[in-house]
């Protein structure tokens, strides 16, 4: 891979992988996350990507669960896309910010009505007993609860992030370890791209 093959802006660059990556890959999407505790441990999980513009990476979860008590500590995190048809990955590192109630509202109405009743039923990352009735239990209390209503309101413990890049790096897979990695670091109005060692 070549600088020239490169776009200037690291966001176009990304969409143009990431088109690539839906021909291929059924959940091109996929997204690792890692955060960081009030220990210094770091943690990492798979969520969704659910849109990617100038303003940076947004996905939505839970603001009462582990990660959004990590990002609360310490509001950076790291994000890494792998896409192993085309031996690619990207990886992001920045600071990451809730989204508005507007935007969180938004897209809780686009999902499907399954989904918004899984926001109100799990109690996510805290212990559950097994087998899986309690949640099971939990899950038709929330299904009783909005029996008839239309439009389930999103619940106030339940929205999206913005992660605002700092870094990206795009990287592709060569025969021997030979990788080409190129990193975007931010310029004045625009980004300077270097290419790294693999």
């Amino acid at each position: 891979m070549d600088r020239s093959e490169l776009h200037e802006d690291p966001v176009i660059q990304f969409h143009r992988w990431f088109e690539q990556a839906a021909a291929v890959n059924p959940m091109p999407e996929a997204m690792c996350i890692a955060t960081v505790d009030e220990d210094g441990l770091p943690d990492a999980r798979m969520v969704l990507l659910k849109g990617a513009d100038q303003d940076g990476f947004r996905f939505f979860t839970n603001h009462e669960g582990v990660k959004a008590a990590q990002i609360a500590v310490n509001p950076s995190v790291a994000l890494v896309f792998h896409w192993v048809e085309l031996d690619r990955q990207v990886r992001i590192r920045g600071p990451v910010k809730r989204l508005s109630e507007e935007e969180s509202d938004a897209y809780y109405a686009s999902r499907g009505r399954g989904s918004q009743i899984g926001a109100w039923a799990s109690p996510q990352s805290r212990p559950l007993g097994d087998p899986r009735s309690e949640l099971d239990q939990l899950t038709i209390r929330a299904e009783e609860r909005f029996e008839g209503v239309e439009e389930i309101p999103r619940p106030p413990h339940w929205g999206g992030y913005l992660v605002q890049p700092v870094q990206i790096e795009f990287w592709q897979g060569r025969r021997a370890r030979l990788h080409d990695r190129f990193r975007y670091l931010p310029e004045g109005e625009g980004w300077t791209i270097t290419r790294l060692a693999p």
